[in-house]
Order: C-alpha cells, then structure tokens, then sequence
C-alpha cells in the first residue's frame, strides 16, 4: 500500500504556516517524486479572506486579501515539471454553510454560488495548462447534516460541465471518538458515531452525489486503530455500490497527543496503510506531505518519517 498524492494546505487555519516560496516548492516537488506521488491536491483556495491567488472573484464577493504570489500557476507549473496531476481546492467561506461540529449560517446556496463564479474565473485562467487534472470540494463533514448532498452535487456537477467532466474528489471524515476540536486539549470524546449509522447516512449522500463526485477519501484518523479496518470495509463497500473510487486519506500527522500537531509515529501510518489494504482500498492520500512528511519541513521528525517510508516503499 503506497501513498499515490498528497493534499497541499497553503491556506491553513490550524498548522503553522512554512513561509517557503519558489524554490523551496520546487524542492519539495522533487521529494514528492522520488516517492512516488503522482497527484497534489489544493485542500482550499480561499479560506475566509485568505487566498492562493489573486482571484477577482474572492476579492469581491468576499474582501478577501491579495496574496504576494500566485500559488496556483507555481503549483501547476511544477505539477507540469514533475509530471504530476494538479486537482484544484474550491473555495470554503468557513460561514456559509453547515458544518456537523457547530450551526454556521447555513447558506448553502450562497456557499455554491461564490463557488461558482470561482470555477469560471479558475477554469478561465488555468484550464490550459496540461497539469490541471480534477477538482475537489473543500467542504468536509462527517454526517448527513444539513444540504451537504445538495451542496456537493451542485459544486460537483457544476465542475464538471465546466471542465468537460474531469473528475471530482471528495474528503470527508468519521465521526469517531477523536473528532475534537483542535482549540483543545483533548484527544477523545465519548460519543462516537456507530457502525450501522455511519453506513446508513453515507449510503444516503453517495446516492444523491452520484454522477458529482468521482473519488471520496475518507480521513482515516477519527477513530481508534482497532476500528479502522471495520469502518474502512464499510467505506469500500458503499463506494463500490454507488460506483465511486474509494481513496484512504492517511493521515500523517498524529491525533493521539494534546499538542495539535505533530507528525505520526512511523509504526502508526504504517498499520493504518496496512488496513486499508486489507480493506481492499488501492490509493492512497495523505494530509499533508510538506508539514508532516517532507524533508525539509519545519518539524525535524517528518523527514525522518520520509526516510521510513522510503524504506518501506523500497523493501
């Protein structure tokens, strides 16, 4: 089981951000390479009134402010360099629409209509370049609360008729026992969602995102180890029945400690790649190679992690 992309999280809310430019992404692009990632995934585009380029769309609609560079051309450029594919983040107003941990506005519709507007202009500057592979809906959530179905098949479909059907990812979570907030110390909460309805509220939105969305992978660092297999078989077999992909999304930062966060212990991405094999899942993302996974991160113990993996990849 091997790791084929990684998410790239410019614009954060929750980790530090790295401060690197031109060169230092093209350096980590090359490390990306040397293992084996195929695909890098812009987990957002905009966040609030933060953005990865200067968007008309966002600095309108939303006042959001004007980055010193266009990450989105450099990522694409280096995705073309490296021979990768580039999926494109949407925009996540983190106020428009409702989340399952806290009650926003709700404004679903408002949330797909800047959303909208954002594709156009996105599809307009950087459809071209041969790099740009997909899309993904940076909208996550755990449960069938509120219009997540309408929302994802809205933003889905919409993508799609833009793009001439490239494909849609999707990267939800669990609602496990280590779904705690990251303003908190804690590192587990009482009640978690069973089995039964986890199966039961996923089959209900793949069914009503069939035909918007092409691959879902899940998080896979909500629950316990000794759940993860169950709720990753569960995964698969709802994946296969509506005919999407199922991808894990290993984690490969640590949720285990009060100090959010930190990257994995080896011997835990290592099990949780293992389950999802034995699950019968074929591909692998990570969130996120540069903070967790790269040698020359701001964390000493990611490159040592990237050692182990290249150890693992190797054998």
């Amino acid at each position: 089981m091997k790791i084929k992309a990684t998410f790239i999280d410019e614009i954060s809310h929750d980790i530090p951000h790295q401060n690197w430019g031109a060169t230092e992404w093209d350096a980590d692009f090359a490390n990306m390479k040397a293992i084996g990632i195929e695909m890098v995934v812009l987990i957002r585009s905009g966040y609030k009134r933060w953005q990865t380029f200067p968007s008309k769309v966002l600095s309108k609609e939303e006042k959001c402010y004007n980055p010193p560079i266009d990450l989105v051309k450099l990522f694409l450029e280096l995705s073309g360099k490296y021979d990768m594919q580039f999926y494109f983040g949407l925009y996540d107003s983190g106020r428009y629409w409702v989340d399952v941990d806290f009650w926003m506005n709700g404004n679903y519709e408002r949330e797909v209509l800047v959303n909208r507007k954002l594709i156009d202009e996105v599809w307009q500057k950087y459809g071209s370049y041969k790099s740009f592979a997909g899309w993904y809906l940076s909208q996550e959530c755990s449960r069938n609360n509120g219009k997540i179905i309408e929302m994802f098949s809205q933003l889905g479909l919409y993508c799609k008729s833009v793009s001439g059907g490239l494909p849609v990812m999707i990267s939800p979570y669990i609602d496990g026992k280590k779904n705690i907030s990251q303003y908190t110390a804690e590192t587990a909460k009482t009640e978690a969602v069973t089995l039964k309805n986890h199966e039961k509220e996923w089959g209900e939105i793949f069914e009503g995102i069939q035909g918007a969305v092409d691959i879902v992978a899940f998080q896979d660092g909500h629950v316990d180890y000794d759940e993860l297999v169950d709720f990753l078989k569960i995964n698969k077999r709802l994946c296969d029945k509506y005919g999407l992909q199922c991808w894990t999304n290993s984690e490969t930062f640590d949720r285990d400690m009060p100090i959010k966060f930190l990257p994995i212990k080896w011997e835990k991405l290592k099990l949780k790649l293992e389950f999802a094999a034995e699950a019968g899942i074929e591909n692998a993302i990570t969130f996120e190679f540069s903070h967790f996974m790269s040698p020359q991160s701001a964390y000493l113990q990611a490159g040592h992690l990237y050692n182990r993996y290249r150890e693992y990849i190797n054998q």
